[in-house]
């Protein structure tokens, strides 16, 4: 299958919505609707190095497709990271971003015929809130979806209020989030305990993992544990 071509995006909104991470609205030139799956990424063309392999930072999705050309991304700074560090020192409303997509096969199943675990860690967070949203707008059959999302303070919780209020609105839709580092009104500590206790009886089920590899490699290990096979687990792995 030939490449997707790369495509010229404008950055016409930014805004910053917790500590180091910041969300990034593009528009594309070359088309009026950016139609894409939710749950897939674009791949970045960023000006830090001669070799092309090494200028290219891939993002999930954060938002869904509207029939819109244009998309959000989220970006946490990654100390030490050339690729975060050119985006959040350069880029401004009205810079260009040099992009490829959308990529990727971490969507959803069709039909949803079991639970969906949607399992997240920082701004793993992106392609869940794609998914979520657009089962919730296009009424979407589906199971009990449980998102799971880990931080470690208040702060960090990405798209809260949003993810609250869609709790309410989505049957079947329940939101998990938890805090490994702040004491407060909701759960504390890790992703892990909470999944596990939902499926303690096994559900039929898919579990979809995106993160940081430490919560994903652990998640599988704990998920394969349980008693699930390796065919329900599905992995979009962050650095």
């Amino acid at each position: 299958m030939a490449l997707l071509p790369w495509r010229k995006g404008i950055v016409t909104r930014i805004r910053e919505d917790a500590p180091l991470t910041r969300r990034y609205w593009i528009e594309l030139q070359d088309t009026d609707n950016f139609d894409f799956i939710p749950g897939q990424f674009v791949t970045l063309d960023l000006p830090i190095h001669e070799k092309p392999a090494k200028r290219w930072r891939s993002y999930s999705i954060a938002s869904w497709p509207d029939g819109s050309n244009v998309f959000e991304l989220v970006i946490v700074l990654l100390e030490g990271g050339a690729g975060t560090t050119y985006i959040f020192n350069e880029i401004k409303e009205g810079s260009e971003f040099i992009l490829r997509g959308a990529l990727g096969v971490f969507t959803l199943p069709q039909p949803i015929e079991k639970d969906l675990f949607l399992i997240c860690t920082g701004t793993g967070i992106a392609p869940f809130r794609s998914m979520v949203n657009h089962i919730n707008l296009h009424n979407v059959p589906h199971q009990d979806i449980h998102l799971i999302f880990g931080c470690r303070e208040k702060c960090n919780l990405l798209y809260y209020e949003e993810m609250i209020e869609l709790e309410q609105k989505l049957p079947h839709f329940h939101y998990y989030p938890t805090l490994s580092r702040h004491e407060w009104e909701g759960k504390t500590g890790y992703v892990h305990a909470i999944y596990e206790e939902l499926a303690q009886n096994i559900p039929p089920a898919q579990f979809f993992l995106c993160g940081w590899k430490n919560m994903i490699d652990e998640a599988k290990q704990r998920i394969l544990a349980m008693g699930y096979d390796r065919k329900a687990i599905h992995q979009e792995l962050y650095g």
